[in-house]
């Protein structure tokens, strides 16, 4: 039945999607196995894309080829940049999508890849040989061979639904939980282990009087994710807010005596920065509220979500306490809230490639690394499928440091420090993030991706007239002055002090108060040079301007670190034999094996005094 694959992907959520969609663009052949084709690039969660820092991993991954961006651009019902009151390395792109045309849309566009092939059936065990992935097994009796495999299982393996004190296997509502993998894994030499994430109930949205909530629109000109030609969303859906209180905590504490998470039935650790409802009100009792966003499924549905009461406890608990929420005083419940545990694989057993370091073209990407969330999943998935790409054609792998992209971040924090709560990205967790901003992940990553072959000649040749647009407007911008005469309105107006002298637009730019766009609303008809800039060629301009004293030093600090990148540790090194290092130290060194000083740096009992020692072994 099966011709020999490349590459198998097991799992069709988002990890599995953009590891396939990308492994078969830059030529591999590709067979995505998933227990369910009508479930490919469910929104299990809460329908939205991006947010704080994840918005800007998905714009990074729309820069390097993948398709997560445009995905998510033609299923947008409301577009939003958060924190833009903070400065520009914290603005975030997020949308609120439609589940349904989300899900339509990544399955058309894997359809109209020539090199993926599509298979309904749960792939149960490896093939394995010597060391080396050969293929899997599957729940059909099948053994499908490929030269490498890619596990992208989410919740799946091994997964548990908890509701109050019912219990059931499932790797989500409705579908069955998957089972051998782990086993097989373990068997083979792996640590694996337990996690736990949540889900709210969903609710009938006719059930809900808006009126006495706060409407939550999305931004007046909405923006989108890709840098392609997607169109930006015109029409807009509003979300809304709500908050608990004190009637609804009141109610919730009748079921903690059933809670699965207070009476110890679940073992798996949870996501700390997205409680559930009940471990809110246990470890915040002081608050009297909660904040609730009660998010639209979509265009032509009247399912929401609520966002922000995710619970596992009883069905009537849930429904009784969402009652007694403002504006939910009629609600009709769809689903009730549950919590899901699953397997995961601690991520110090992978490469920076995502590859394993037990089992040679075994490649794990998404959830089962301990990370929680669809763009932390997706950016995942789209390295494996492109290391394993290259690993099959003799080429070199594809690594992203941490000061060239927030995936880069991802990855080697995974793999140099593990995680033993769900992983989940934050612009903190960035020590270059103002580097690493939305607006420029084209001009980082696009180049790259197309040398790889993923990205194609008119992303490149886009990217390369905004990089010629940037540079002739930033040297119009400091040749262009303007007189008192001109410059004194327009300053007055935005409440900023006058000028006395001749000044350019480079130095007036680098007032708090003035904005490039104020500038060229009032100043385009007598300079030629803003006429035609872009809009996202002006942002750029300006933040490179007003930043560009921290914009230095941050690149100092990248080159720094590059420097300690470039530093290659032996491999197979014994670092047993330098007992000058602490004894942490070289168990931490031994385990991780880390290539580089950089990576070595990173990891947690790795002091300055055991790099110190490492320093002197390489001039060695």
């Amino acid at each position: 039945m099966f011709d020999k694959y490349n590459i198998i992907v097991v799992g069709g959520g988002h990890a599995g999607c953009e590891a396939s969609y990308a492994a078969g663009k830059l030529g591999s052949k590709v067979l995505l196995i998933t227990m369910n084709m009508n479930s490919i690039a469910q929104m299990s969660c809460n329908p939205a894309m991006g947010g704080v820092a994840k918005g800007q991993i998905l714009r990074e991954i729309d820069a390097l080829g993948g398709m997560s961006g445009i995905i998510s651009d033609l299923s947008t019902i409301q577009f939003r940049m958060l924190n833009r009151s903070k400065g520009p390395a914290m603005w975030s792109p997020r949308t609120q999508n439609d589940r349904a045309l989300f899900a339509t849309k990544w399955r058309e566009a894997l359809e109209s890849n020539p090199n993926v092939d599509i298979w309904q059936d749960m792939a149960v065990g490896l093939l394995e040989k010597n060391g080396k992935v050969l293929g899997v097994k599957t729940s059909l009796g099948l053994e499908i061979n490929a030269d490498s495999v890619i596990l992208t299982s989410g919740t799946f393996l091994n997964g548990v639904i908890h509701i109050g004190e019912k219990n059931f296997g499932g790797g989500r509502a409705g579908e069955r939980a998957s089972v051998g993998i782990t086993e097989d894994l373990v068997r083979l030499g792996f640590e694996s282990g337990r996690m736990k994430t949540g889900t709210p109930p969903r609710v009938d949205g006719r059930s809900l009087d808006y009126g006495v909530m706060e409407e939550q629109k999305g931004d007046s000109v909405p923006g989108k994710f890709s840098f392609s030609n997607t169109i930006a969303v015109k029409d807009q859906r509003s979300c809304h807010i709500t908050y608990t209180n004190e009637a609804v905590h009141d109610i919730l504490r009748t079921g903690f005596d059933k809670s699965p998470m207070f009476n110890g039935r679940i073992q798996g650790i949870g996501p700390r920065y997205c409680p559930s409802i009940e471990d809110k009100i246990d470890r915040f009792a002081e608050r009297p509220r909660h904040q609730i966003f009660v998010e639209p499924e979509g265009w032509n549905t009247i399912e929401v979500y609520v966002n922000g009461f995710s619970t596992s406890l009883p069905e009537d608990v849930q429904f009784e306490a969402i009652r007694k929420v403002k504006g939910f005083e009629k609600a009709k419940m769809f689903r009730p809230g549950y919590a899901i545990e699953y397997d995961y694989f601690p991520p110090l057993q992978l490469s920076t490639s995502m590859e394993t370091k037990l089992i040679e073209n075994l490649f794990f990407a998404g959830q089962i690394n301990g990370t929680t969330g669809y763009e932390e999943a997706a950016c995942q998935g789209l390295m494996a499928g492109i290391n394993a790409h290259q690993k099959l054609n003799n080429k070199e792998s594809f690594k992203l440091n941490r000061s060239e992209a927030y995936i880069g971040v991802l990855i080697d924090d995974l793999v140099h420090k593990g995680t033993d709560e769900p992983y989940r990205m934050f612009t903190s967790r960035a020590e270059y993030r103002l580097l690493l901003r939305q607006d420029n992940a084209d001009l980082r990553l696009t180049k790259k991706s197309f040398e790889l072959g993923l990205a194609d000649k008119e992303r490149m040749e886009t990217v390369n007239k905004k990089e010629e647009d940037l540079e002739k407007l930033l040297s119009n911008l400091k040749k262009e002055k303007l007189n008192p005469e001109q410059a004194n309105p327009i300053l007055t107006s935005l409440g900023t002090s006058e000028i006395k002298e001749k000044s350019s637009f480079q130095k007036l730019i680098k007032r708090p108060e003035v904005s490039l766009t104020d500038l060229k609303k009032e100043l385009e008809s007598s300079h030629t040079f803003l006429q035609n800039a872009e809009i996202d060629t002006l942002e750029q301009a300006e933040i490179l301007t007003k930043y560009d004293t921290y914009l230095e030093k941050e690149r100092l600090m990248a080159e720094k670190l590059q420097n300690m990148e470039e530093k290659t540790l032996p491999e197979g090194f014994d670092y047993q034999k330098l007992v000058s290092l602490s004894n942490e130290a070289r168990e931490k060194l031994h385990s991780i094996r880390p290539q580089t000083l950089g990576q070595a740096s990173r990891i947690s009992g790795v002091s300055p005094a055991d790099l110190s020692v490492l320093m002197v072994y390489l001039k060695k």
